[in-house]
């Protein structure tokens, strides 16, 4: 078995269901955003010193999977639609209500580039933003298996601004957009 089948030597692929699409198709275009998102909180996670933060890091980099099975399936696809486990969405709210729980947190809009980890947690997050958008453009057409992932796409983004802060306020980093 080899990783290269050259299937898609001519611009087409599958979905999981067999229906071969151009490799433009929208849910090709999300399922793509979603891998550049995995991969880039994955490269946060490999800068990341903070063993917390770098562990809440995987696990969502594992959640991620779940939400690229449901932008990969057709809605209607089989009796049992792809879905998304209705706990991720509060595990977010979660992470959210400690974080901004934290004396510090939300004092400014931040400027990303004061610590390593935190900048790429920040492309991660802006990534998020366009993985959502293209989740938006599947639902508006009726091809999302399960809209909850739109929930947790706008929530995740907010998640990792969070996460960002926290790296800078536990280094001392700079961030403020202005300095004061």
């Amino acid at each position: 078995m080899s990783i290269a089948t050259k299937q898609g030597d001519g611009g087409r692929t599958r979905l999981p269901g067999g229906q071969s699409v151009p490799k433009s198709h929208p849910q090709l275009e999300a399922c793509g955003d979603l891998d550049e998102l995995v991969s880039q909180i994955g490269f946060a996670r490999s800068l990341c010193q903070d063993p917390e933060v770098g562990a809440w890091l995987k696990t969502i980099q594992e959640n991620l999977f779940q939400v690229g099975a449901v932008l990969a399936a057709a809605p209607k696809e089989s009796s049992q639609p792809a879905a998304l486990d209705r706990q991720l969405l509060p595990e977010l709210d979660d992470h959210v209500r400690r974080i901004e729980a934290i004396d510090g947190i939300l004092r400014d809009w931040a400027l990303p580039g004061g610590h390593a980890a935190a900048a790429a947690i920040d492309v991660a997050r802006a990534v998020c933003r366009r993985a959502e958008r293209s989740a938006v453009r599947l639902a508006e057409a009726g091809c999302l298996a399960d809209t909850e992932v739109l929930r947790y796409l706008n929530r995740l983004s907010d998640v990792l601004w969070l996460f960002a802060r926290l790296l800078e306020l536990r280094a001392g980093a700079p961030n403020a957009l202005r300095p004061r």
